[in-house]
Parts: C-alpha cells; sequence; structure tokens
C-alpha cells in the first residue's frame, strides 16, 4: 500500500513540477509567491487531516505518532545547510527524487552526494545531539488539538495574507493535456494531492511522510560492503538501525517509498514523452550538484529531516521543529542562490 502511495507521489510531483528549491528560490528573487502559496495551501490541508488521527493517537488497531523532533540548534544549523544544498543541488529531497525519476543525470549525481552526506553526518550524531535543545514541542500537545489546528491554521492563514499583499501576484501558465495521465497538472492540484497523499502514509504507517532515513540507509548499506562496522558508530548500534541494516531495503518503509516515487516520476516522464536524458552537463554544474548533495545530507540528519520530513510532516504534526526548520531554510536558499552564479547555475 504504501509502495502504490509512493507511485502517486512520483506522479504527482512530477506532472506538478511541485518543487521547493525554485519556489523559494522564485520567491527571494522575484518576489513571486505562487509557488509557496501552494505549500501553505498543503500544509493547511495537511493539519486538518492529520489533527484528529493524531489526538486519537490511534487508528485502525494501530498507533500513530507525528513527525515531531527536538526545537534544537541543531535542526536550525540543518536547516541552514540543506537551505544552501537544495539550491545548488538544484531540487530538494523530493525535488531530487522525481527528478531522478524523471531522467535527470546531473540529479542522479546530486542523490548519491545526499546519500553520502545523510550517511557522514550519522558518524557524528552524538556531537549535535549534545548541543543546546527545548526537547520536542509540539502545538497540539502544549495547547490542546482544537486550539493548536486553529492557532496553526491562522499562523498559515496570515502568512499566506502577507505574501498575497507584498509578493507579485502572476497567474500560473495554462497548462493543456489532452490525457490526464500525461500532464502536465496545475500546481494546486499538486498541493491538494500531496496533502492527502502524505495523509495516507500516515494511515497505512502510523508516521507521516519522510524521506532522508532511506538515504542514510542507503549510504550505510554501501559503506558496509566497503568495510564499514557499524559497531564504530552509536548511532548505528540502535535496535532500529541494526534491524534495518540486517534486512532487505524492500522491507524498509522509507526506502520502499523512496524507490516508488522514482518509479513513479519514470511512469509520468514516459506518459508525458519527456523522458530524455542529456548527459551534456557543464563540470561547474556537476560540482554544484556534488556540494549541494552533500550538504543536503548532511543537514537532512542533523537536522531531524528535510522539506518533507521536517518541514511539511513536520509542521502538519503541529511539531515547533519544523516551523524552526523553515525559519532557517530560507536565509540557507538565500546563500545558496548568491552562491549559484559561480558553478555556472541561472537564477531562473
Amino acid at each position: 500500500m504504501l509502495f502504490a502511495v509512493a507511485l502517486l507521489m512520483g506522479l504527482t510531483l512530477y506532472h506538478a513540477t511541485f518543487g521547493f528549491a525554485s519556489a523559494y528560490r522564485q520567491l527571494l528573487l522575484r518576489g513571486r509567491v505562487r509557488g509557496v502559496m501552494a505549500h501553505l495551501l498543503m500544509l493547511a490541508l495537511a493539519t486538518l487531516l492529520f489533527a484528529p488521527i493524531l489526538a486519537n493517537g490511534s487508528v485502525f488497531d494501530h498507533g500513530v505518532t507525528g513527525a515531531n523532533a527536538p526545537v534544537a540548534l541543531q535542526v536550525a544549523v540543518g536547516a541552514l545547510l540543506f537551505g544552501i544544498g537544495m539550491q545548488l543541488g538544484n531540487g530538494c529531497a523530493s525535488g531530487t527524487l522525481y527528478a531522478v525519476g524523471g531522467g535527470s543525470p546531473r540529479m542522479l549525481l546530486t542523490l548519491v552526494s545526499f546519500v553520502a552526506g545523510s550517511f557522514w553526518a550519522s558518524l557524528h550524531l552524538g556531537w549535535w545531539q549534545a548541543l543546546p535543545s527545548l526537547g520536542v514541542v509540539t502545538l497540539g500537545d502544549e495547547l490542546g488539538w482544537p486550539l493548536a489546528v486553529a492557532v496553526q491554521l491562522s499562523l498559515l492563514a496570515l502568512i499566506g495574507w502577507g505574501l498575497f499583499r507584498w509578493g507579485r501576484q502572476e497567474p500560473e501558465s495554462e497548462k493543456k493535456s489532452d490525457h490526464f495521465l500525461s500532464g502536465p497538472w496545475p500546481l494546486l492540484i499538486g498541493a491538494l494531492l500531496l496533502a492527502l497523499l502524505n495523509f495516507a502514509v500516515l494511515l497505512i504507517a502510523g508516521h507521516p511522510w519522510s524521506i532522508t532515513w532511506g538515504f542514510s540507509l542507503w549510504g550505510a548499506k554501501a559503506a558496509m560492503l566497503l568495510g564499514w562496522q557499524p559497531w564504530s558508530s552509536g548511532f548505528w548500534l540502535g535496535g532500529f538501525q541494526q534491524a534495518a541494516l540486517e534486512r532487505s531495503l524492500l522491507l524498509d518503509e522509507t526506502s520502499l517509498m523512496n524507490l516508488g516515487i522514482l518509479l513513479g516520476a519514470f511512469l509520468a516522464a514516459v506518459m508525458a514523452l519527456r523522458f530524455k536524458p542529456s548527459f551534456v552537463i557543464e563540470g561547474r554544474s556537476l560540482l554544484a550538484a556534488l556540494i549541494g548533495g552533500l550538504l543536503m545530507g548532511y543537514g537532512a540528519r542533523i537536522g531531524f529531516g528535510c522539506n518533507i520530513g521536517a518541514f511539511f510532516s513536520g509542521i502538519a504534526s503541529t511539531s515547533l521543529h519544523g516551523w524552526l526548520w523553515i525559519v532557517f531554510a530560507l536565509p540557507g536558499c538565500w546563500l545558496g542562490i548568491q552562491l549559484r552564479p559561480r558553478f555556472g547555475l541561472c537564477n531562473d
């Protein structure tokens, strides 16, 4: 069931061209707010969907938990690094997956370095976790779920109103398609579908959508093939981590979903007749992909997630670490935008 949901996620991400890196770049450079407004709609709908289930604590006879993590200094640093990385890598975690599935060789390098950076950070987690932290803080627990939802929706609406008044309002370019399966889809349809699909993950898996744990696991398994021993790292001595290392990747929920997103995006690209990989890539752009992937991987691991696990799923769970993440990811994006021209990347 999770694999089927992931296939639909890949289709949605590709056909709606639903990204985070480009949306933030358009916001910070040109004041264009359409992409970020779609994010706000997605967050608002996911908040409404998540709240009754998380308040109840169980669904379909199994427990559920939100994407909750500490409000900690490591989240701020991780988000800052991730913001820089996604501008150099030219995509976020979900964007990297759907771009690779859609046939981008450059983004394949970003994905490989993302995996390496995520595993690298896992070896240092003990040091990062010793930094100052306020612990896990969720609005649902602190205020009660009805008030927490009201507060969060009000904040999202306030941000949306501010962006509407400040930003440049440009209508979405008309997207025509002869068939729904061949795309493209309107951005708002993508936002609504991703909120519903994340909700489906919560119902099936008992936790919201995440991506980057799978990358850490892929990196660890690759390192083991090269002779690395898990007992040398405190993080990988945990029971969950050891079990994941011992079993097939196809039995790891996050890894399976990542593969499903890749396949879904591939199918979408094929149906749209746009699967046409180009291997002509400028050298500086490849270097940016390598650096960007490493920064995203490292930042996501120490920051308890990426634009999906920390930001989307975190805020939908009313976890304050999700808000802290975006507050520091945006300055990281600005720094990354300033660096892009040095690597021959245009700020379109």
